[in-house]
């Protein structure tokens, strides 16, 4: 009997509301399906139980009351979903949440308590309003103490954010350049059990000689010295253990604060701070992962030595050592550039234009190019040479892009408002309403104001070239933002080296000299040659096709092949648009048809005060209200 009792309950109760489900074609989780069982069972429980104290119409009417509980459920379904879009989340990841959800809580109270002590609070929450200059450079150096005192993460996203004249005023970026990522190195028991999973090997056994006192400690790796078998002298640098948790924890904080500051302030929306948390999230689990520094640095190596270029010394990589956690490469003696200084200003020239042309020459021949060239990255070598070290951030470019960059300098050596708008068009995704006029006048002010004859460029270039972009709602592509940001950088760089460094008029020299090398004769012939050998399979292939079009044409043959909705994603919208639109017609025709049957007399009676034709009406009706309903369903969804 309880078989009997569950199978009831089941037919009664879930089967409606799992029918209604499919008739939507809905996907919902339990609770919902739950409380439209409910609706749905006790609307047509309650019709039913009315419905059998009248012994004659009871059963006439038994299907139409269990029709009537099916579109209460249908309806309940709807409503919602309308009301309350279900995002549908397994009990794992549920758990999974919560989890992270209590473990954030105590980092939580962390931050919140060193921006506290910083009175930062108000002006991340959009309450305070600056005053002027003064308090400028004061909450400039809160900010900085504040990142400082975050950790890893936050040090790191300060160092980037220093990088971004565009968006920061200069206060901001003189005081976040001097973040330090100087941390007390990790015990070594633990830096060895890292060493001894990636190696496979004690340390002592894989190295003649290797120094258990780091050369330098950050909170993300730290550096120490060895000597190969071979005798060849490298440093091994060792992610620090338990690094990996600790960043994305603080990195999923730094994407919701950023959500969290781009809703609710104007400075978070004008800057954009979920894009860039984005961007700064996968810049930074890149760096984490040292088999892409790795490979980044024998991309660059190899291709500064196929140009023959030994003007700035690269390390090199020992791939058998190296892995995920553990980065082994040879050792460069030098002072980093932000501690060095050169001999004589005639050597601080020089070393500028060196690291430029080396920049310049990654950019437009190699399409690889080092992407934070500070000075912290730069090593001054004895013989007052430059070295290039960590490639944990590189940028990209394909050839089309490195031919919109050559147009882009040779517009900007030229001063030429009309190209420039043309170079700038080029390397950016323009929206379609775009005023060139506009454009061009705005660009022909900011070369006037930048790129004249004897002016200086200063940090002011890159920002108003930077909010020009902005202005006319121009999307630069991640690369191109890539090379902006990296010579941002650089000019900060090469304004330590050699005070007064004219960057604008070496990077002219720079574009005249790559100008006169395409001219070339070699170059000329070595390009011609190219060009021709990709359009002799078109020059070969165009006499036969051409003598087939004109034989098509003079025997009458000639047509043109149009293929509508070849596109499968078109004929997928269409095809729901279709369906869409049959099922209003449908409902709509259930509807009229059932409403004309309950108002014919005569016919059949079931009853003495029922006919047939009432009984057949009012499913009709039923039937159309659940036809319709769904087409109010489907109308809420988009078009795929």
């Amino acid at each position: 009997m309880w078989l009997i009792g569950v199978l009831g309950a089941f037919t009664v109760v879930v089967l409606p509301a799992l029918i209604a489900r499919r008739l939507l074609g809905m996907e919902t989780g339990g609770l919902r399906l739950v409380a439209a069982a409910l609706v749905g069972a006790t609307v047509s429980g309650t019709l039913v139980g009315t419905q059998l104290q009248n012994p004659e119409r009871g059963p006439a009417l038994l299907p139409l009351m269990l029709g009537i509980g099916l579109l209460s459920a249908m309806v309940c379904l709807v409503l919602l979903d309308l009301l309350a879009p279900e995002r549908r989340v397994r009990l794992l990841a549920r758990i999974r949440a919560v989890r992270g959800r209590l473990a954030r809580t105590r980092r939580y109270s962390e931050i919140l308590a060193v921006v506290g002590r910083h009175g930062l609070g108000p002006y991340l929450t959009g309450r305070a309003r600056n005053g002027g200059g003064t308090r400028h450079e004061h909450l400039a150096a809160e900010l900085r103490e504040a990142l400082q005192a975050g950790g890893t993460t936050f040090v790191k996203l300060g160092q980037l954010m220093s990088t971004r004249r565009d968006l920061l005023p200069e206060p901001y970026v003189v005081e976040l350049s001097r973040l330090q990522d100087r941390v007390p190195p990790a015990p070594w028991p633990k830096v060895e059990a890292v060493l001894l999973e990636s190696l496979g090997a004690p340390p002592q056994e894989v190295f003649a000689e290797f120094d258990r006192e780091p050369l330098a400690a950050a909170s993300v790796a730290q550096v120490h010295a060895a000597v190969l078998h071979d005798g060849t002298r490298v440093i091994v640098k060792v992610r620090r253990p338990g690094i990996d948790a600790a960043v994305d924890r603080d990195l999923d904080i730094v994407g919701r604060l950023a959500r969290t500051l781009e809703q609710r302030t104007d400075w978070g929306r004008s800057l954009g701070l979920t894009a860039l948390a984005d961007g700064f999230a996968v810049a930074l689990r890149e760096e984490l992962d040292f088999r892409v520094e790795a490979r980044n640095l024998t991309v660059v190596r190899r291709a500064a030595e196929a140009r023959h270029d030994g003007g700035v010394t690269l390390p090199v990589t020992c791939d058998e050592l190296s892995g995920e956690r553990v980065l082994v490469m040879t050792r460069i003696d030098g002072v980093p550039l932000g501690q060095a200084r050169p001999d004589s200003p005639e050597h601080g020239a020089k070393l500028a234009r060196t690291l430029l042309t080396a920049l310049l020459d990654q950019i437009m021949y190699d399409g690889v190019f080092h992407a934070d060239p500070h000075p912290g990255n730069i090593l001054l070598m004895p013989d007052g040479s430059p070295a290039l070290l960590d490639f944990g951030s590189v940028g990209r470019l394909d050839g089309g892009l490195r031919s919109a960059m050559v147009g882009l300098f040779l517009a900007v050596d030229r001063g030429d408002p009309a190209a420039l708008r043309d170079a700038l068009l080029e390397v950016t995704e323009r929206p379609e309403d775009v005023d060139e006029q506009r454009l061009q006048r705005a660009l022909g002010q900011f070369s006037g104001r930048h790129l004249g004859r004897g002016s200086t460029p200063d940090v002011r270039m890159f920002t108003d070239l930077f909010r020009l972009v902005a202005d006319f709602r121009l999307a630069v592509p991640p690369e191109i933002a890539a090379v902006f940001r990296a010579l941002a950088t650089l000019e900060g760089t090469l304004g330590r080296v050699s005070a007064g460094f004219d960057l604008l008029a070496a990077s002219r020299s720079y574009a005249q000299a790559r100008f006169t090398r395409q001219l070339e004769p070699e170059t000329v012939r070595d390009a011609a040659r190219d060009e021709l050998l990709a359009l002799l399979p078109v020059l070969r292939r165009l006499p036969r096709r051409l003598d087939r079009i004109t034989g098509a044409l003079e025997e009458g043959r000639l047509g043109v092949n149009v293929r509508l909705l070849a596109d499968a994603r078109d004929r997928r919208v269409i095809g729901e648009l279709l369906s869409r639109v049959l099922l209003a017609g449908l409902g709509i025709f259930f509807g009229v048809l059932g409403v004309q049957l309950l108002g014919t007399e005569g016919g059949p009676e079931v009853t003495a005060d029922l006919s047939l034709y009432a009984v057949i009406g009012s499913h009709l009706l039923v039937l159309s209200a659940a036809v319709v309903l769904r087409t109010v369903y489907a109308l809420t969804r988009p078009l795929s």
